[in-house]
């Protein structure tokens, strides 16, 4: 496939709307704690590496809530873009080629 697909309107917004779910998603586990339930802290240097984490006061349930909320809708997102009608009507040989394309498809588009 040496030229970019015309991707449907429906597949390229589900695509972004994916990587925008997956950014907010990783940026807010980043920022909770390391820990959904509330744990004492520990350190283990007997191991390969040495590993310490601070004690943590859990997630909030508004917190696992929001989560919860992203990992949902990033589910139904991946379904959707992986499930959709383009795929069965590209080739075989071709499918590898525009399924990378469609993920870089947002940054090679000209700004509005």
């Amino acid at each position: 496939m040496a030229t970019t697909p015309e991707f449907p309107s429906d597949l390229l917004a589900g695509q972004a709307e994916l990587h925008q779910v997956r950014a907010e998603l990783s940026a807010l586990l980043k920022r909770l704690p390391w820990s959904v339930e509330p744990l004492n802290g520990f350190s283990d240097d007997l191991g390969w590496r040495k590993i310490e984490r601070p004690a943590s006061p859990g997630w909030t349930p508004d917190e696992q809530a929001e989560v919860e909320k992203l990992r949902r809708r990033e589910h139904e997102l991946a379904v959707f873009v992986s499930g959709h009608r383009f795929w069965s009507e590209t080739t075989a040989a071709d499918r590898v080629d525009a399924r990378s394309k469609l993920k870089h498809a947002e940054e090679e588009q000209p700004p509005a």
